[in-house]
């Protein structure tokens, strides 16, 4: 009975400490949402300034409170954002504890390049991509066609593509431990180029608008990247 005890009494200790760093969270991110909410205007301006690129585009909304939904929207994703250090910093405090050390570096590592990874492409996207998709749809613009682009479209593929690429961008990472894990080698990955390339295709033509130019715009950077988390484990084992 006494080790029967022991075990409730630590599920309920593990219970509550997960349940005070879900509120932790939760209080971090209520408190840093009116900030965000009140910047989200000018920064949704500047989202949009960098998209269109210059060009000459007049973005239009359909009801009376598209645009506010779309600032509460930018400054939910702005809030999360900006608490992601302090979130992760908790879960990292959670789980700490029933971890090796060998374990802990790993985690480190792996939360550390992922977040860089995940930023740089998002970033990827918004600067490079999403531009040059606006231009490739502007192409298509005649005297007698005339572009019309609703603001909320263009607010919600910005998301949606910079998070796609933010996962992408994880790819080096993902070849990179599976090949070190051993639960690929190196040469079974490298023969495997001509499958990666089809299925980058196909993912690229799920997670991406239907015209040729996004797809290629997904899956060339991914499959570059797979070549990367390659060559680095290429060398690592080296």
């Amino acid at each position: 009975m006494k080790e029967d005890d022991t075990k409730e009494e630590n599920l309920i200790s593990h219970l509550e400490a997960l349940r005070q760093t879900i509120l932790k969270c939760l209080y971090a991110v209520a408190i840093v949402l009116p900030f965000t909410f009140f910047i989200a205007p000018k920064a949704l301006d500047w989202i949009i300034k960098i998209i269109l690129g210059g060009a000459n585009v007049t973005l239009n909304y359909f009801s009376p409170v598209e645009v506010f939904l779309i600032q509460i929207k930018t400054a939910v994703v702005m809030d999360l954002i900006i608490c992601f250090p302090y979130i992760a910093r908790q879960i990292w405090d959670f789980i700490l504890p029933a971890l090796y050390e060998n374990e802990k570096k790993f985690i480190k590592t792996i939360v550390l390049f992922s977040s860089i990874l995940f930023a740089a492409g998002a970033c990827f996207c918004l600067f490079l991509i999403l531009p040059l998709i606006i231009k490739f749809g502007l192409s298509f613009s005649t005297p007698n066609i005339n572009p019309v682009f609703n603001i909320s479209g263009i607010v919600t593929l910005s998301l949606w593509m910079s998070m796609v690429f933010g996962l992408v961008f994880q790819v080096p990472l993902i070849t990179f431990y599976l090949i070190k894990s051993d639960i690929i080698s190196y040469n079974s990955a490298a023969n495997k180029r001509p499958y990666i390339i089809v299925a980058l295709l196909i993912a690229s033509g799920i997670l991406t608008p239907p015209d040729i130019i996004s797809q290629l715009m997904l899956a060339i950077p991914a499959y570059l990247l797979f070549e990367a988390g390659l060559l680095f484990a290429k060398n690592k084992i080296k």
